[in-house]
């Protein structure tokens, strides 16, 4: 409720009605949070249940589920992103007012990344150019190629089960891309819809992503790319192992918050 319905509601002045609500409830302003959805309750049901099946999984030997598990998610890169408020704060002298930047809006051109990675570190990433869409047809296309990576960098998968993750997005569920992921004989880990806060490349992977190209400029797709790749041959495996690790810790928190986001 905002303050002039207050005031409008028992009829006392504006300034009676702010007193009020700082000095004796000790309520403060906040603007709101922007979420992916207003979950109903049919989403919060759903989201614990998965986190507790998740949870047993990584509870019952956590050392096996972390070998087990793979995830695989899409996102965009553009050849420009501009830098977060965080990366463009300056030291200034006292009293020094803060410099101004102009806004950059993200370019046109673009690239998406479609990445699996596990806790050891990427497993397979494909590159489709703007104007191309990923379909049903591509992304069972594209599991046969990542299923291919997976044998000559993961050999131990030669004899276990595959523990796979996606969200719920249209070209992971359709017939086509359910049929495939049956044929490669994974098991497929349950994904609540609306859920970005449990997906470990949504939580993770792909925000310090963003945060390293933030201010970064690139000529081309193929730059892009390289750049992308040098990025993630960088990082150490426990970096990987980190994100995965989170999954824990986010669903017993969604457990707890009977439903609700988590946040960071």
């Amino acid at each position: 409720m905002k303050v002039q319905e207050i005031v409008e509601a028992i009829g006392i002045s504006h300034d009676s009605v702010v007193s009020i609500l700082n000095d004796h409830l000790g309520m403060r302003k906040l603007s709101a949070r922007w979420v992916p959805r207003l979950l109903t309750v049919d989403h919060k049901r759903n989201r614990v249940t998965t986190s507790q099946e998740g949870l047993a999984l990584f509870n019952r030997n956590m050392e096996e589920f972390l070998r087990s598990f793979v995830t695989v998610n899409e996102t965009w890169i553009h050849h420009n992103i501009p830098e977060t408020k965080q990366q463009s704060k300056q030291w200034v002298s006292k009293g020094e007012s803060a410099p101004r930047k102009a806004k950059v809006g993200l370019s046109a051109n673009k690239v998406i990344a479609t990445v699996f990675w596990d806790a050891r570190g990427i497993i397979h990433i494909d590159y489709l150019q703007k104007g191309r869409t990923i379909n049903g047809e591509y992304y069972a296309n594209l599991l046969d190629r990542f299923n291919d990576n997976l044998k000559k960098n993961r050999p131990h998968f030669a004899k276990k089960k595959i523990l796979f993750h996606q969200d719920n997005a249209r070209v992971h569920t359709c017939a086509v891309a359910m049929a495939k992921i049956y044929e490669l004989g994974y098991e497929l880990l349950p994904h609540p819809p609306y859920s970005p806060d449990l997906a470990p490349s949504d939580y993770f992977l792909f925000p310090n992503l963003k945060k390293w190209l933030g201010g970064k400029r690139f000529d081309s797709n193929d730059e892009v790319i390289s750049q992308t790749k040098a990025y993630f041959e960088d990082l150490d495996k426990s970096y990987f192992l980190e994100g995965m690790k989170k999954l824990d810790k986010r669903w017993t928190k969604c457990i707890e918050l009977k439903g609700d986001y988590v946040e960071k």
